[in-house]
């Protein structure tokens, strides 16, 4: 069915239907009801091209996804991916996604998706502090929206969590546990919210006058976690709890408690950040601050919605404040004659049942002296 069949049946001119249907205010509000309810009826769908041509948009938004290991796998863009989709939907946009590595290749990609026209607007995950990304999309006068901030004087439009605010929570709760040797395992620090996380951290133990802990950084993933937690636990003084930059890291540090005959929660503690869904089914279940991607992914599709209404993205900036979630990881720092001690090296597992234990023998109550008669005690067989 076309333009012409509808108009032909309402005796209307194309013109009129066209713009009913495109919601043109000089066509008045019956004719619009009209329109549309026949549209309906006959199952009308229009050309969308045409439509888009005529009217000098692409009703698409672009996303490109760090093609790198470990990134593009990462359970925090599936999550976003995840919320963004059915937004867009609802606001009548498609999504367009790419894949670039980091660097040349990226930029590469934005040009092809800005310049050639391909979409309307961008929307941008984990930013760096100096971000080439933004830079350019700040050059073109395009509009997007960031989930993360960095040093770009320029205003632009983003939401992001205050991670320095949420790392400092982290941190105090561990000292408020005892622990006054407190690591950080950090995401490479080119990344703005590692930067944050760092900086909270770093306040937390500043306010309590306790000195640095050790701090590393990697591309947050499962492996460096792993790799890095070994590393501070091969420390001559290591550290009794260990912040992370997220759960990835934090999961991976975790593994490398265990293998150390070790506890977490008990003999040192971890805790996360992002509360993945992994971080509930950890053995012990990871205490982690929340990263309300599903809320964030919706709210920056309709802030890209208000910028290509014509909104200020200075108006648009938003920084939400953390919430911890609370599980078994961490808690009371280990006492002396447990796992602080100089060289923080694990005790090793001993058999109770069949390991002498003369110092606990020492202490425990005489039995009754055995009589010498070898008579047999009332109440007992022979």
């Amino acid at each position: 069915m076309s333009l012409r069949a509808i108009a032909k049946r309402l005796d209307l001119s194309v013109t009129t239907v066209s713009r009913a249907l495109g919601g043109f205010p000089e066509v008045g509000a019956a004719t619009r009801a009209r329109v549309r309810a026949e549209a309906a009826r006959i199952d009308y769908r229009p050309n969308q091209l045409a439509r888009r041509l005529r009217h000098g948009r692409s009703d698409a938004v672009g996303l490109v996804l760090p093609a790198e290991v470990g990134q593009f796998d990462d359970p925090f863009f599936l999550r976003l991916l995840a919320a963004i989709g059915p937004a867009l939907q609802c606001a009548g946009l498609d999504l367009l996604v790419m894949t670039a590595r980091p660097g040349a290749e990226e930029l590469r990609a934005y040009r092809h998706l800005i310049e050639g026209s391909r979409v309307d607007g961008m929307l941008l995950a984990r930013t760096r502090r100096d971000d080439p990304r933004i830079r350019y999309l700040l050059d073109r006068r395009a509009a997007f929206v960031a989930y993360g901030r960095c040093e770009a004087k320029r205003p632009y439009a983003f939401v992001d969590t205050d991670g320095a605010a949420a790392c400092r929570m982290a941190t105090e709760r561990l000292i408020g546990f005892g622990h006054r040797r407190i690591g950080l395992i950090n995401a490479a620090p080119h990344y703005m919210f590692a930067h944050h996380r760092e900086q909270g951290w770093r306040a937390a133990l500043a306010a309590a006058d306790l000195p640095r802990g050790p701090i590393l950084h990697a591309e947050p993933s499962e492996e460096a976690g792993f790799t890095l937690m070994r590393a501070l636990l091969a420390e001559r003084a290591p550290p009794t709890a260990v912040v992370c930059a997220n759960d990835r890291l934090a999961v991976g540090a975790m593994h490398a408690v265990s293998l150390a005959g070790m506890r977490a929660g008990r003999d040192i503690s971890l805790i996360g950040y992002n509360d993945l869904p992994m971080a509930g089914g950890t053995d012990p279940p990871l205490t982690s601050i929340e990263q309300p991607v599903a809320r964030a992914g919706a709210r920056m599709v309709a802030m890209l919605v208000a910028l290509l209404g014509g909104a200020d993205p200075a108006a648009l900036q938003e920084i939400w404040p953390p919430r911890l979630i609370p599980r078994a990881s961490d808690g009371p720092a280990p006492t002396r004659d447990g796992y602080e001690t100089k060289t923080f090296k694990p005790r090793p597992a001993r058999d109770v049942n069949s390991e002498p234990n003369p110092a606990k023998d020492a202490k425990s109550k005489p039995r009754p002296a055995r009589d010498a008669s070898n008579k047999p005690r009332p109440g007992r067989t022979p």
